[in-house]
């Protein structure tokens, strides 16, 4: 894969910039449709989408930075880290939802109608996002001899001339079959807050499986790499927001037929 696509004038434009960029327009565009459709403002739509991405991104460079500081300390790497391309999914999907939350709290608006609508786009944009890392060759899986493997030639990031499990390709399939799932399960009109619980907890999963297939420095806790870690940690108020839709709803008073 080639990272460096073409250059205008100083600046160079990457295939991971590139992926990012449509991941985010399509993300918006999904949203803006289906806000209508569900009688949700779009304008609320693109203020936090605008917000979160902000948020979001401050956040994924600061959970890149705590997660290799000892090594940023140690050699002295924290104004190349500040403008490395090093960036933490997890933390920009947690800084992301927390400035929502901020921003609709602010706002006195309802959180949950438009998480729910907002999963689905982000679950596609980051399937975008992740073949970005196939052209950065950032994300990269461990060695393999499975005609399936992938062979990186020239990249800074991921190791050359060895077979390689395609973690970005399976991240960016399993994300686009979460948005699908997510799709098809809003259709059916769920209780408020079950959309995005199923986003959590279908990501967290997924997430701490494809941990096993990498091997790229993510660092670790135990056993388990930081992102496996968080993935159990975000999992829990994912199953605590669907089963407490569902407790609502079997607590509503049954409806008088007499």
């Amino acid at each position: 894969m080639r990272n460096e696509l073409f250059s205008i004038g100083p600046a160079t434009v990457t295939g991971y910039g590139l992926m990012i960029a449509i991941g985010i327009l399509v993300c918006f565009f999904i949203a803006d449709r289906r806000a209508k459709k569900y009688g949700l403002d779009p304008d609320v739509i693109f203020n936090v989408g605008y917000l979160s991405i902000i948020g979001g991104f401050i956040s994924s460079k600061l959970f890149y930075i705590a997660m290799d500081l000892p090594n940023i300390i140690r050699n002295g790497l924290f104004w190349q880290s500040l403008i490395s391309h090093g960036f933490i999914v997890y933390g920009g999907l947690i800084g992301g939802v927390f400035t929502a939350v901020a921003y609709l709290w602010i706002k006195k608006i309802p959180f949950l109608p438009y998480f729910d609508l907002a999963v689905p786009s982000m679950a596609v944009a980051q399937a975008i996002g992740r073949l970005g890392c196939l052209f950065a060759g950032c994300c990269y899986g461990r060695m393999t001899d499975s005609r399936f493997g992938i062979i990186f030639s020239g990249s800074s990031m991921a190791p050359n001339g060895i077979r390689l499990i395609p973690t970005q390709i399976i991240s960016s399939l399993g994300n686009f079959a979460i948005m699908f799932a997510l799709l098809w399960y809003a259709k059916r009109k769920p209780k408020t807050g079950r959309v995005g619980a199923l986003y959590i907890i279908l990501y967290a999963v997924g997430r701490f499986l494809v941990e096993y297939l990498r091997n790229d420095y993510r660092g670790s806790v135990g056993p388990l790499s930081v992102s496996q870690l968080i993935s159990i940690i975000v999992l829990v108020p994912g199953v605590w927001l669907f089963i407490r839709a569902k407790n609502e709803e079997a607590s509503k008073p049954a409806k008088d037929t007499d």
